[in-house]
């Protein structure tokens, strides 16, 4: 089991599988929405229990995937395709675990939109998209 939170701990989570693996996101709105890139895990959405849902906000970022966020701190936590018959899975921010996760970045995406300020030093697969 794999426990995580919010920054100022209001939003409380646990996942009972292996979390799936590591990558980092470097698309416009991803940037955005965390002021760097997101860094995420996908489990099985049936594997995720969140505590007191009441300090959880979304916001629908396109018509495919919403946004989840601690509502008092403002923490960048999920990523949720709304097409749940099609995705089974949610991300899950990986800075917003407890160590330790037991992951490592197995890839890059969106790389075409990376950010100028930045390079990308490991050896992971980078795709553009």
């Amino acid at each position: 089991m794999y426990n995580g939170s919010c920054l100022c701990g209001a939003l409380k989570f646990e996942v009972t599988c292996k979390l799936g693996a590591g990558e980092m996101c470097h698309c416009v709105q991803c940037r955005q929405w965390t002021g760097h890139l997101f860094a995420s895990t996908e489990v099985n959405r049936k594997a995720l229990t969140i505590k007191d849902k009441s300090k959880l906000k979304w916001f629908y970022s396109s018509k495919k995937v919403r946004r989840g966020f601690c509502y008092e701190c403002g923490s960048s936590l999920f990523f949720d395709p709304i097409d749940k018959d099609k995705h089974n899975w949610i991300g899950i921010s990986l800075g917003a675990f407890a160590a330790p996760t037991d992951v490592e970045i197995e890839q890059h995406i969106f790389t075409v939109e990376k950010g100028d300020y930045y390079q990308i030093n490991d050896s992971a697969p980078q795709n553009k998209y």
